[in-house]
C-alpha cells in the first residue's frame, strides 16, 4: 500500500513509506516511485510531461519520438538510455554530469554560445517539484492529473482576462442579472 496518500497501512509488513523516498536510482510506478518523462522545446517553449510506468529505454524513446520533430536536436545528460536517439532520426548531444567530468553547458561550434545543455528541462523539473510541494505528497493514481495541470500552466504563456473569466465561471458581460 505504499505511496497511496490517505489510505491506511493495515499490513504491519508494509509500513508507511519513508519521508522523501530517498532511494537511489530511477523510479517505477509499481515500486511507488512513478517516473515522469518530459520534453520541452527550446524554440517553442512548450513542454510535454507524462507519468510513465518505467523509466526504461523503450518508454523514454517513445516519449521523445512522439513529441519531437524528425531530425530535431535532443539535448540530454549522458544516461545510456538516450544513446539510441540517432536511430529515431534525432540528432543527439549530451552534457556530462558524471563526477570528475562535470560540465553543465558546452559550446561545440566556437560561437561563444553554450548550446549543449539540459538546463531548460532541469529547470522544468524544479518547477514541477515546487508545484507539487504544497500538497505534501500526491497519491500516485492522481499524479498524472497534477502533472497535466502543471504542464498546462507551464505552457500557458499569457494569462488573459478572458481566460480568468472562464476559469472563474464569470460572464464577460457587465450587465447585471435580472
Amino acid at each position: 500500500m505504499r505511496g497511496k496518500k490517505g489510505e491506511p497501512h493495515l499490513d504491519p509488513d508494509d509500513p508507511p513509506r519513508r519521508r522523501a523516498n530517498k532511494r537511489r536510482g530511477h523510479g517505477a510506478y509499481d515500486a511507488d516511485r512513478p517516473p515522469v518523462a518530459g520534453v520541452v522545446g527550446r524554440e517553442t517553449g512548450q513542454a510535454y510531461l507524462e507519468v510513465i510506468g518505467n523509466a526504461d529505454r523503450a518508454t523514454l524513446l517513445r516519449v521523445v519520438e512522439d513529441n519531437t520533430a524528425f531530425e530535431a536536436v535532443v539535448y540530454t545528460d549522458e544516461w545510456a538510455a538516450y544513446e539510441h536517439l540517432p536511430g529515431l532520426g534525432r540528432r543527439h548531444a549530451t552534457a556530462c554530469h558524471a563526477p570528475g567530468q562535470r560540465e553543465w553547458a558546452r559550446g561545440d561550434d566556437g560561437d561563444g554560445i553554450r548550446e549543449v545543455h539540459n538546463n531548460t528541462m532541469e529547470g522544468l523539473w524544479t518547477g514541477l517539484r515546487n508545484f507539487l510541494r504544497p500538497f505534501r505528497g500526491v497519491h500516485k493514481g492522481y499524479l498524472g492529473q497534477y502533472v497535466a495541470m502543471f504542464q498546462w500552466t507551464y505552457n500557458l504563456k499569457v494569462v488573459t482576462d478572458a481566460l480568468l473569466r472562464v476559469m472563474l465561471g464569470v460572464s464577460d458581460s457587465t450587465a447585471l442579472p435580472t
